[in-house]
């Protein structure tokens, strides 16, 4: 069975965005750079302040500020990640309760529960 990874809100301005959520958590932070993350950034041409999915994480569930620009009337501005040990079995569960699988990513399955909200279901 899945478990609650992470909440995710697609923003304009993810670390913009991130700073707010981590002001407004108690407990939160964004999370920060290593040398590491920042030199990956800078080789896809972006910076922290640029970066299109920033991290806060606290005593909770981890929030992730994900860059998904555009009008919103037709799609979730928030969205669940479901962790799961075997993804390939947890879609199909999950699908056999009523999803329907949109599309596939780099290591995550995008589904839409029965009412069309999408949320993704990813490795632990």
């Amino acid at each position: 069975m899945g478990r609650l990874k992470d909440i995710v809100i697609d923003a304009d301005q993810p670390a913009a965005l991130a700073r707010f959520w981590a002001a407004a958590l108690d407990g939160y932070a964004v999370l920060p750079y290593d040398d590491a993350e920042i030199a990956r950034l800078a080789g896809l041409g972006l910076t922290p302040e640029t970066d299109t999915s920033v991290m806060i994480a606290g005593p909770g569930t981890r929030v992730c500020i994900h860059l998904r620009p555009g009008p919103r009337p037709k799609r979730n501005r928030v969205h669940l990640d479901i962790a799961a040990d075997d993804v390939a079995a947890e879609v199909l569960r999950l699908v056999a309760l009523g999803a329907t699988e949109i599309r596939r990513g780099d290591g995550y399955i995008v589904l839409a529960d029965p009412e069309g909200n999408n949320f993704c279901v990813c490795p632990d």
